[in-house]
């Protein structure tokens, strides 16, 4: 088969950047806004970002002759909009969808963080949240009551999913 080592067109560049900066900073704003309706407008916009980023990655990644990482980025992006079905309920309510959701995370993380596509530092930090995001859908499966917001996971586990987005930000933009 033979891949196309072409770049990615700007107009797609811009507009996975674009969804990748909406999901990593809506996303955590989200889980610090006071009121649920902000709350789930940010999530579900910071969820509609991440789905065309990472399609648009698998794509990308897929054209490259790199299936792995274009596998992990579908699954993330399937996670994603998994979650996205719960994100118009109440935390409660939004669990299933998130447990599931988190399952898949876990799964593309670990694909797109395992082959050497990333700087070492991307890796590591998908790594972690790639397993710290399988604890968290473990825990739910298990029965305990966690919820998007819970404490120590999955909160604490937000600010290292965003360094890996800054990490696929800097090869997106650093790509010729």
């Amino acid at each position: 088969m033979l891949y196309d080592e072409q770049p990615m067109k700007p107009s797609l560049k811009w507009v996975a950047v674009a969804g990748l900066v909406l999901g990593g900073a809506l996303g955590m704003a989200g889980s610090f806004a006071a009121q649920a309706n902000v709350r789930n407008i940010l999530w579900a916009i910071d969820s509609v970002g991440l789905v065309v980023a990472t399609v648009i990655l698998a794509m990308h990644f897929y054209r490259k002759g790199r299936e792995a990482v274009a596998a992990g980025f579908l699954v993330f992006a399937l996670g994603e909009s998994v979650m996205l079905v719960g994100t118009a309920g109440t935390l409660e309510a939004s669990v299933p969808a998130f447990a599931a959701g988190t399952a898949l995370w876990a799964a593309g993380l670990l694909m797109v963080s395992l082959p050497g596509e990333f700087p070492l530092w991307t890796r590591l930090a998908g790594l972690v949240t790639g397993v710290l995001m399988a604890i968290t859908a473990v825990s739910i499966f298990w029965g305990r009551a966690v919820t998007p917001l819970s404490r120590p996971l999955p909160l604490f586990a937000y600010p290292v999913l965003v360094l890996t987005f800054v990490g696929w930000l800097v090869r997106v933009i650093r790509e010729e």
